[in-house]
């Protein structure tokens, strides 16, 4: 399984507009991807209620993660976007 940790680069965290964003990134993707807090359960980084359900805030690490076999692009991508705190999925390289 194919795996990044990334602080939230959201001041607000992934609630409202940030979790919007972050959620139309994912499904823009095509690939299943779980978001986690360590230690946490897994939810479906595509779901906005299970991601707000985690409660994740600004400056807070999470855990973006896929078992599909060409997951790692779409990770590196969405890991830049949560970093960062964009408004939309970096461009692939």
């Amino acid at each position: 399984m194919a795996e990044r940790r990334v602080t939230i680069g959201w001041a607000e965290g992934l609630h409202a507009r940030p979790a919007s964003v972050f959620v139309r990134a994912v499904t823009a993707t095509g690939v299943p991807i779980t978001i986690a807090k360590p230690g946490g359960n897994p939810v479906n980084a595509a779901s906005m209620l299970g991601l707000l359900g985690l409660g994740a805030q600004g400056g807070d690490e999470v855990i973006l993660a896929s078992d599909a076999p060409d997951a790692n692009d779409a990770l590196d991508r969405l890991a830049k976007l949560v970093a960062e705190g964009l408004d939309e999925l970096p461009a692939a390289a």
